[in-house]
């Protein structure tokens, strides 16, 4: 077994690991390393081959292996180290490392800081329990999407796809692409959880229809699928006696959520929000490990990869701060809470300020969708910030600037998003603060 040291180690080489490193290097840690399970960087983006990838973060519509490239130019160009095809078998406190793979064996890392960057999986049927038989032709989305775009095979000729997330709407368009006819897409949901853009380009265009308020209560076939059987749910999404039919298939594809890989930080003991099953992080993206760091989908899924470089950063910059002894101690912590009209809030909690801090950024999803609505930060009961929204999505990340002086000393946070009174163009992006 063989033993390196390092200031910074990012665990996965995807979007966030790759964006986390660059950083981590270009805020002075000498040595980095990024380790990454498969045989190349990229992670998921290098099997999304349609474009909608860098707007934000490059200015220009790429597609996901374009992006990727993009990043692994930038790792080329520096002497930050890594190791494929190399898995993590343990992340304890203090930054030892243990990983394993087939050309070097066993070894051990110590590091100063550490970055979680494992990406996220998918939702299985044995998630969503769908009764029924177990037979072949049955996918998650994104398996699927490995299969056609990376190794040439088609799974279906016949296609309905469960859950209306972006991999199974991307996937929906593709299969067609490729000869295959999508029958419709089946949401338990009254609303989509993909992107607009994804609804019009991806089922709108092509006329495939998209039904909300539907759950798959079977699958049937022996050897390979041969059909499902569809119901409507009503709003507490109980099936609706009488309102089931069947549709034929030979292939069914899953694309009902995405699950944050953390088993290396729970085993660990890293504290974990229950609704993003990600860590509980401050806006350094510290964890309640000390010199642990999270960004990226293991943290909370996001809807655009230029969000995800956009917060890594943050966490690799963070970690080599405090790989250097710069990052100040966490201080007094304070709540932050996801309240009305919001499912979820990234960072959870607030550490002290840095000294000129004009804001921090901060990442919501909405819990059900609205039309014209106001962000609100209400701070030890007070409201201290407004901004107006056109729309809220579940589907779609809201991000937000909170100038540091709205915060001030508040002992607790609590944003929520309420409807906008009438008096308020939805059409209106100007900032309100109270």
């Amino acid at each position: 077994m063989r033993e390196f040291s390092y200031d910074v180690v990012t665990i996965g080489g995807g979007p966030a690991g790759m964006a986390a490193a660059l950083a981590a290097r270009e805020a002075g840690a000498e040595r980095v390393l990024i380790l990454e399970r498969d045989r190349e960087l990229g992670g998921i983006l290098q099997q999304c081959i349609h474009n909608g990838f860098g707007l934000r973060r490059f200015e220009e519509e790429l597609t996901g292996p374009g992006y990727a490239h993009r990043y692994i130019d930038m790792i080329r160009a520096t002497d930050i180290d890594v190791w494929l095809d190399t898995t993590v078998l343990a992340a304890e406190p203090g930054g030892v490392v243990t990983s394993v793979s087939p050309h070097a064996g066993l070894q051990v890392v110590r590091a100063k800081s550490v970055v979680y960057a494992m990406g996220c999986r998918e939702r299985t049927r044995g998630a969503i329990r769908t009764p029924g038989s177990r037979p072949a032709g049955v996918f998650t989305a994104g398996a699927a999407q490995r299969m056609v775009n990376m190794e040439g095979y088609l799974p279906g000729r016949e296609v309905v796809i469960v859950g209306s997330g972006d991999i199974g709407l991307i996937m929906a368009r593709r299969m067609t692409f490729e000869g295959a006819r999508v029958k419709a897409v089946f949401e338990i949901m009254p609303y989509s959880n993909g992107l607009t853009r994804n609804i019009v380009q991806c089922l709108e265009d092509f006329g495939i229809p998209l039904y909300l308020g539907h759950s798959v209560t079977a699958i049937h076939g022996k050897d390979r699928v041969t059909g499902i059987t569809v119901s409507q749910v009503n709003d507490r999404l109980e099936v609706i006696d009488g309102t089931a039919f069947d549709v034929a298939c030979d292939c069914v594809l899953l694309s009902v959520g995405l699950i944050p890989e953390n088993e290396l930080g729970r085993a660990a003991g890293v504290v974990l929000d229950p609704i993003t099953n990600g860590a509980r992080v401050d806006q350094f993206r510290r964890t309640s490990i000390p010199g642990f760091f999270a960004a990226g989908n293991v943290l909370h899924v996001h809807d655009l990869v230029d969000w995800v470089s956009e917060e890594a950063a943050i966490a690799g910059r963070s970690a080599a701060r405090h790989a250097r002894g710069e990052l100040a101690a966490s201080g007094r912590e304070r709540p932050v809470a996801a309240g009305d009209g919001l499912r979820t809030v990234v960072p959870q909690r607030l550490s002290d300020f840095e000294p000129g801090k004009m804001s921090v950024r901060f990442y919501f999803r909405a819990a059900r969708p609205m039309g014209a609505s106001l962000l609100q930060l209400w701070a030890d009961g007070a409201l201290a910030f407004e901004r107006k929204l056109r729309v809220v999505k579940p589907s779609e990340m809201i991000v937000a600037d909170i100038p540091v002086r709205k915060i001030g000393d508040a002992a607790a946070l609590d944003f929520r998003v309420v409807p906008a009174p009438d008096r308020i163009e939805a059409d209106d992006e100007i900032e309100e603060e109270a």
